[in-house]
């Protein structure tokens, strides 16, 4: 049974940064693909950056070039990098990932609160 684990969220001022983090734990091959999500208070859950099976990356307009998303098959472990935070990004953060195949969804999120 595949679980994934995010962490790494926390309280910071604007402009400061992040990394997340998305753990698979389990009989792991390999994360074939994954994305990060994110839902702010009253809002609905947006894709935020995804890495694709092919290795290409998508990042929301509103995060290119301030996030960077990136895979470990070695830890099982996939990232992302967040800089230059802005209030806007607050929201908690779930991953979702293809492993070996088959597609499995995070558990509570990581909470990301940017102080203006």
């Amino acid at each position: 049974q595949v679980q994934l684990v995010e962490s790494g969220g926390g309280l910071v001022q604007a402009g400061g940064a992040l990394r997340l983090s998305c753990l698979a734990t389990g009989s792991i091959g390999s994360i074939n693909a994954m994305g990060w999500y994110r839902q702010a208070p009253g809002k609905q859950r947006e894709l935020v950056a995804s890495i694709n099976h092919d290795r290409s990356i998508n990042y929301a307009d509103s995060v290119k070039g301030r996030f960077t998303i990136s895979t470990d098959n070695a830890k099982n472990t996939g990232y992302l990098q967040m800089n230059s935070l802005k209030p806007e990004d607050t929201g908690v953060y779930y991953c979702n990932a293809k492993v070996d195949g088959w597609d499995y969804d995070g558990g509570q999120g990581t909470q990301v609160t940017v102080s203006s």
